[in-house]
């Protein structure tokens, strides 16, 4: 028996493309209707052993595989319209994308680049998080104002949560798993999630454009990224509220917690930097330079020796933490004119 909630979304789909498959790779019609294409965003995913980044910017209908340690483009993955957000497993041997246009999320093989199975998800599908089990990944819906739990194994849909308000790319769990943070673009608030039992337990308002979320690693403060007022937000949890603004570069819209808790790093659309500001004293240390138009995608090597920062023509900067400094810039060759 076909589940609901795939049918329904499955139709909505097809009416948006035209889609053949070969060899595993599904090709979509780049004439395709893009169902939000004024909302933009980029996203990067770094492999668990650090190897492999894969990138997307929502402007762009494919995506970009980087092998690391050859500095080097792998792959370059065709077939989506708006993608918004991808993550790996918790085992690295796949990861998932969602595309808003598409209104799936594809989960793809990492060594061979093939796509295993897509999670029908309904047009807005955007921001997602994955538990450190990889067996339940949540899905922001912008366009239905909704958080979908998946199941992983199966592929559907286990429980469909209600009230928010243009949740977006930013949603992240807390460490220990118990609780969702999901962003509301419509109304500026982050609203918290119970995972036991799916249900909304509380909010945390008076945000300005708010993009992108980190938790610390005991659960007690969040950090955001207020694009609006130019600045970082320092979120007592337990309290639900704003304790501390920090100002940081022109439209900020990265949130990036570095491993050891020390240090968020803000990427600034509008000025083209990556703030660095050390948690303890919540001052500015660095102003990294030399990004074209860094959004919320950054990740970290697990020694927290290097960070990895999305530039808007998905070539990623590989900055040296110690010196605060780009080393290098991975480049893919010059996308063809059709693109």
């Amino acid at each position: 028996m076909t589940h609901p909630f795939r049918s329904t979304a499955a139709h909505l789909c097809t009416a948006l493309l035209s889609m053949t498959c070969s060899s595993g790779v599904w090709a979509t019609d780049t004439n395709s209707v893009k169902f939000d294409s004024q909302i933009r965003n980029n996203s990067l995913a770094l492999s668990p052993d650090e190897s492999t980044a894969v990138v997307s910017y929502s402007e762009r209908p494919e995506l970009l595989v980087y092998d690391l340690k050859k500095g080097e483009l792998r792959q370059t993955l065709p077939g989506y319209i708006t993608p918004r957000n991808i993550v790996f497993a918790p085992d690295g041997k796949s990861f998932y994308v969602s595309d808003s246009s598409l209104g799936e999320v594809v989960k793809t093989d990492t060594a061979t680049l093939q796509i295993q199975s897509r999670m029908a998800a309904g047009p807005g599908a955007f921001g997602t998080a994955i538990s450190k089990d990889g067996q339940n990944l949540y899905l922001n819906n912008q366009a239905s104002n909704t958080v979908t739990r998946f199941d992983t194994r199966s592929g559907l849909a286990r429980s469909v949560i209600t009230g928010f308000a243009q949740p977006r790319q930013g949603v992240k769990l807390s460490p220990d798993g118990s609780k969702l943070y999901v962003t509301n673009f419509l109304g500026d608030k982050v609203t918290i999630v119970d995972t036991k039992t799916d249900k909304i337990e509380g909010e945390i308002k008076d945000f300005s454009k708010i993009r992108a979320i980190s938790i610390s690693a005991d659960g007690n403060t969040l950090f955001a990224a207020n694009s609006g007022t130019h600045t970082l937000a320092v979120v007592d949890i337990g309290k639900r509220e704003i304790k501390n603004l920090v100002a940081v570069g022109r439209e900020p819209y990265g949130a990036a917690l570095s491993p050891d808790g020390r240090f968020i790093y803000a990427g600034n659309l509008a000025d083209q930097t990556v703030s660095v500001v050390d948690v303890a004293t919540l001052h500015v240390a660095a102003t990294i330079t030399g990004f074209k138009q860094p959004r919320q995608a950054i990740a970290f090597t697990r020694d927290g020796k290097l960070a990895y920062v999305l530039n808007e023509d998905l070539s990623i900067a590989k900055v040296d933490r110690d010196s605060q400094k780009i080393v290098q810039q991975i480049v893919a060759p010059q996308k063809s004119a059709s693109l």
